[in-house]
């Protein structure tokens, strides 16, 4: 270990010794006669180790330590004293000298005091090294980090810390029970659990909430200390702030689907747009479109998101009941009302109060029920069928319908002013033909469903049948796709449903193809290559590019004796 040492002393027989001996070891030696001298040498260049004397004539080796720790600098100090029992020695030693070597000098004992110092120098460079670089880390890391004992007294923690919790510097030393409450108590519900079990605690997508901080989403990670002998002596614990991931997973999730109404395409974006504008109104809305387009979904997704979720969502197909009993139904009845009426009975409306009443098909109300849902919707009160007492509710209604209001209104079936009551705002839905790119994500959407429902794994459509459902004109709309794709889930007993598990209707239907047997069957050595080529021999996936089942492709391969090229 060859180093550069100073030997400070104003005796020039010790320079000498010292002198001799440290360079026999390989080591470059500097010497200074007096305190000034020193200074000048330090000024000069750096040192591994200084020997000073502890008394000189123009100061003491205290006063070279005290200099030495002044400038920062990091080399051990080894005092020269002629007398080792002298109160200057061991004030030496309490201000930081490393050691002290006594007069007059042997040797042995100061190539090992030499050597002991150069070796304590080393070993504290690199614990220097190793906690500069640890801390370095620590501040650059975006995730927030923080140390504590097992009393849970924090010892240290990060910038991203003190960002993301609103600690302080004065916060170390603090239990940490004890800090500004973040995430609701959770994080000292998860450090508490890591002490207790000594083991890796891991908590993901913690909705944390604090009065200095907008809402986040964190996960957090914790992990033991333990001391040189194994025992636990503390936690470290990592939050990882996850609030753009969760943003944009909803941010995603909304745009393909919202609540139950699945789809991304412009027009049914625009209709989750108008739902989130309603959600926090009372206003009644009319939903129109085709059957099997959702309304009903819409209607769900409306009262879901506005204030009254918490309330009931009571539903009435208005063209599924005669005048009569609608009127019973909506409204209520008492007891002998009519024939049949042996008892008072609750209607919708009443069962709604508070909450959401949904008339879904509301053109088809005849115009006695006409007149008493203008009442409710203008005065939010009824009577009961047989009754004169008024029953005030608070209800908001939405309607829905697949027919012309407007028309019906101009052919005299509907009351001018119910219509305008009805209508405060619209929001029509879209046929499935007007969202054809919609098509794919709903097949995804009810196979994952039907998978559950039939217990089948079924993973896929074929291609074809793809190109067949983007031509379909889908009269039906979503209901009609989602009753055709049950129908092929109960025949399907493959990976794959092809046009053999379709209705025959849906077969028949003007424009739709499919393959005859013999085409089928004509599929050449070549096309397979090519589907197996870029599916990387993925049968599965090969066959449906294809457009034939599995089994089929099987056979063929061994037909026409396919097999993967090594290379």
């Amino acid at each position: 270990m060859n180093a550069r040492i100073l030997v400070i002393d104003d005796e020039e027989s010790i320079r000498f010794t010292f002198e001799r001996f440290l360079k026999t070891e390989g080591h470059a030696v500097a010497t200074a006669a007096s305190c000034s001298e020193a200074w000048t040498r330090l000024g000069e260049m750096s040192f591994d180790l200084v020997f000073a004397d502890i008394i000189m004539e123009d100061g003491t080796g205290i006063d070279v330590l005290r200099e030495i720790r002044q400038r920062g600098l990091s080399c051990p100090v080894v005092m020269i004293t002629g007398n080792p029992s002298i109160e200057t020695a061991a004030d030496s030693m309490r201000l930081g000298a490393f050691d002290y070597i006594p007069k007059p000098v042997n040797q042995e004992a100061l190539l090992h005091a030499t050597h002991t110092a150069l070796k304590y120098k080393a070993a504290n460079e690199e614990k220097e090294r190793y906690r500069t670089n640890i801390e370095a880390i620590f501040r650059s890391v975006k995730d927030a980090i923080i140390t504590v004992n097992e009393e849970l007294v924090v010892i240290e923690f990060n910038e991203a810390a003190a960002a993301m919790c609103g600690y302080s510097r004065d916060d170390i030393g603090m239990s940490f029970a004890s800090l500004p409450v973040v995430c609701g108590g959770r994080l000292v519900e998860i450090l508490e659990e890591a002490i207790k079990s000594g083991k890796p605690v891991e908590v993901d997508r913690i909705e944390c909430q604090s009065d200095h901080r907008a809402g986040k989403v964190i996960s957090v990670r914790t992990y033991p200390l333990l001391s040189l002998q194994g025992t636990l002596s503390g936690v470290v614990m990592v939050l990882r702030d996850d609030t753009h991931v969760a943003d944009l997973e909803r941010e995603l999730k909304e745009h393909r689907q919202f609540h139950r109404i699945v789809g991304r395409s412009k027009e049914m974006q625009k209709v989750y747009s108008l739902i989130t504008a309603l959600a926090g109104v009372q206003t009644t809305v009319l939903i129109t479109g085709e059957s099997g387009t959702g309304k009903e979904l819409v209607a769900e997704a409306l009262h879901r998101a506005g204030e009254r979720s918490h309330k009931p969502l009571v539903k009435v197909n208005c063209s599924a009941l005669p005048e009569n009993l609608l009127e019973s139904e909506l409204f209520g009845h008492v007891k002998g009302a009519f024939t049949g009426a042996i008892r008072d009975n609750v209607g919708r409306f009443h069962r709604a109060d508070g909450g959401t009443i949904f008339l879904d098909e509301v053109g088809d109300i005849s115009s006695l029920i006409q007149l008493k849902l203008l009442r409710v919707l203008e005065e939010r009160q009824f009577e009961r069928v047989g009754s004169s007492t008024p029953i005030k509710v608070d209800v908001r209604l939405i309607a829905a319908t697949n027919k012309n209001l407007l028309e019906k209104v101009s052919l005299g079936e509907l009351r001018e002013d119910l219509y305008y009551r009805l209508k405060v705002v619209e929001i029509r839905l879209p046929p499935l033909r007007d969202r054809r790119e919609d098509i794919p994500l709903l097949i995804d959407h009810f196979r994952n469903g039907f998978n559950v429902k039939f217990k089948k794994p079924i993973e896929a459509i074929s291609s074809d049948v793809l190109k067949a459902f983007l031509k379909y004109p889908w009269p039906g709309n979503v209901r009609e796709l989602e009753h055709i794709l049950e129908h092929a889930f109960v025949l399907c007993s493959q990976n794959t449903i092809t046009f053999d598990h379709l209705p025959p209707d849906f077969m028949s239907t003007p424009g739709i193809e499919r393959r005859s047997p013999d085409e089928t069957q004509a599929v050449d050595s070549s096309a397979i290559l090519k589907a197996l080529d870029e599916t990387d021999w993925n049968k599965a996936k090969a066959a449906r590019l294809l457009g034939i089942d599995r089994v089929t492709l099987y056979r063929k391969i061994k037909r026409y004796g396919l097999a993967k090229d090594p290379l």
